[in-house]
Order: C-alpha cells, then structure tokens, then sequence
C-alpha cells in the first residue's frame, strides 16, 4: 500500500511541472526568466494623405497604432530621440519641422518582466509653415519696478503666515527682491529676518503672478538660475479658476523646476487630480544642465488639446499625454496664468548655512498662439 501511495505522489508532483499558471512568469530554481513580447506591428497614418497630398495634409500629424502578444505597454521615439509611453499601443505625434522630411518611428513593446522588441519605420511627412502670432510678452526693457500692468507680487501665504512644502522664505515686493535692470527681471533670494503676517522667517523672495492668462499655445521664458543649496526657482503655471475649484483640481503645469541641492537636473510636469506628486509609474522629465546659473536658456512647454509637451532650448524633453482625458487626468481646458518665483529650503532638503544671496535673471516671458 505504501509503494502505490508513494508512486502516486510521484506522478502527480511530475505532472505539476514549473509552470506558475497564474503569471506571465516561466519560474525556473525560483527566478523568474524574461518575457518577450513577439508578433510586434506597427501601423502608421499620416493625417490627411491623399492623390494630391501624398505625405500629408501639411499638419505633420500621425496617426500610430502597435500591437504584440505578450505586451503590457509601448514607448515610442521619433528619430531616436527621447521616449514617449503609451499604455495601449496607440500614439498621436505632431510633426513641426517645416517642410518635407523623412522620419524614422521606432516602437517598443515591453512586457510584464520589463524586456521588449522594436521596429523601425521610416515615414515622408510634409508640414506646412506655421502661422504664429506673440498674443502677449514681457521683454523687462524699463529698469526699475515691475510692470504693474502684466505682474501681481504674491506676498500673503495662505498657511498661517508661511508657504507650502514646507518653504522658508517670506515672499516681499521690495525691489531689494524684485526689479529689472540692463534688459532682464532679477528676482533675488536673500538670507535676512524678516517679519510678515505676525511670523519671521530667515529668508525674502519675490513670486510673480501674471495678470494675463491663456488657453492653449506656447509659452517661452529665457532664464539664468540661481545658484546655491537651498534655492528653488521654478517657472510654472497655475489654472485660473484655483480660487474656485481648489489645487490640485485646477491643474498644474511646471515648466522648469531646480533645486539647488541637486544642481545640474531641471525637472517639468505636471500635476492633476490624478497624480499631484510621487504617483506609482508616473514620470516627470529631467535633464542635464551643467552651465543653468551661468547661461541663459529658453524653458518652454507647447500647450494643446491633446498634450503637454516640454522644450529647453528647443529641444523636446517631456511630453503629457493621458491616453484617457477627464476632468482628473486632463483638467487643462482652461485659462492659466503664469508665476515666476524662488522660494527658499522645502520640507525634504536644506538651505547652506553660508548662503547668503542668488538671483534667478528672466530675459523675457513670451506667448504664442
């Protein structure tokens, strides 16, 4: 009886083999080995394609679509250049190279294990001349205060007497902390006591609210960071109704942040009620600048009804772009206005001890549509 029971037990611990059923993993010696995805396609439509439009109808917009088995998620590069994720394998790319060129679409397929396979294809677009117009600018050309008439200096923080994040600067409309001077806005931090709203804090600042808000277009700003442990500088842009609806409802587009703690990254993003900040596989873009306090540069996001998408010096480097649009993913339907600022120290990093003052310079503010 027990030579039967036990050649029972063999067979059915043979037949159970080492396949777990319920994942996409192959388990061998307990480690899970790499899925690829196979059967990758790629198909391309460019918008507007006819017998007399043969790459296009001049809007450089593409239609593209891949499919594979094993596949969880796909990411797309336009000649190679940087990245762009989709979920579902499909893609709207707007070409903006005026002209006929040639272009190579490469996709991605990964699967559950984070491995992948790609094709290439190589695609004619025509697009035509773009007709922009500057709808509103600020190029800092009077020396002396602000323009009265394009900036609000925001200077009551709305916690009892400080800002958010945990900041440690008072926000000030002296021109100790804001002017312009030889063609640029200077806005400078200083380390100095300073007493507003019954608190005192070691730090001033300035933040600029503009008066003028848009919906949809492009927005450039050449600046010159602060340098410095401590400093934050940021160009961003909030949506108007936040006195109505409330942050993060509003929307938020940040389009250049620097920490002087991590000196050489420039960060862009956004936030929305779906994701204000350390969202599980929700990226922002980074890039490397080693020159940001000693150069200017042109920080600039391009603003539609279907993405984000984030420049520095005319260079792509983050794009947004919820497959799935709703008032949680996508609440960038409306009027926003822009803010300029250099707050001082955050709840997670530190001010050096030695800092004594830095200056974000801004070039000039411009809006195109």
């Amino acid at each position: 009886m027990k030579l039967i029971l036990y050649f029972l037990l063999a067979i059915i611990a043979a037949c159970g083999g080492n396949k777990n059923e319920e994942s996409d993993f192959v388990y061998t010696n307990g480690e899970k080995e790499k899925v690829l995805p196979t059967e990758l396609s790629l198909s391309v439509e460019v918008k507007g394609v006819d017998s007399k439009n043969p790459h296009g109808d001049g809007s450089g917009a593409v239609q593209l679509s891949a499919v594979a088995k094993n596949a969880i998620k796909y990411g797309y590069k336009f000649n190679d250049k940087l990245e762009e994720l989709s979920t579902d394998g499909t893609f709207t790319y707007t070409f903006k190279e005026e002209g006929t060129h040639d272009y190579k679409i490469t996709v991605l397929a990964y699967s559950s294990t984070g491995d992948y396979i790609d094709i290439s294809k190589t695609i004619t677009v025509f697009v035509a001349q773009h007709e922009v117009e500057l709808i509103w600018s600020d190029e800092f050309e009077l020396d002396g205060a602000l323009s009265a008439q394009n900036w609000k200096m925001e200077t009551i923080a709305p916690d009892n007497g400080s800002w958010h994040n945990g900041e440690l600067q008072h926000y000030t409309n002296r021109l100790d902390n804001v002017y312009v001077s030889e063609g640029t806005l200077k806005i400078v931090a200083k380390k100095e006591q300073y007493t507003a709203q019954g608190t005192t804090k070691e730090y001033t600042s300035a933040r600029l609210n503009s008066l003028f808000s848009f919906t949809y277009g492009k927005i450039e700003v050449r600046a010159k960071l602060p340098y410095g442990q401590g400093t934050w500088p940021a160009i961003w842009m909030l949506g108007s109704n936040i006195e109505t609806v409330g942050w993060p409802t509003c929307g938020e587009i940040d389009i250049m942040e620097h920490w002087g703690h991590e000196p050489e990254k420039i960060s862009s993003a956004t936030h929305t009620p779906s994701c204000y900040g350390g969202c599980t596989d929700v990226t922002v873009g980074t890039t490397t600048i080693t020159d940001y306090s000693t150069e200017f540069h042109v920080y600039a996001v391009e603003w539609t009804k279907e993405s984000l998408r984030f420049f520095i010096d005319d260079e792509f480097v983050y794009a947004y772009n919820p497959v799935a649009k709703n008032k949680d993913t996508w609440p960038f339907t409306a009027d926003q206005f822009i803010i300029l600022n250099v707050a001082m120290g955050g709840s997670w990093f530190s001010v050096d001890p030695d800092f004594v003052s830095a200056t974000m310079e801004v070039d000039y503010v411009r809006v195109y549509q």
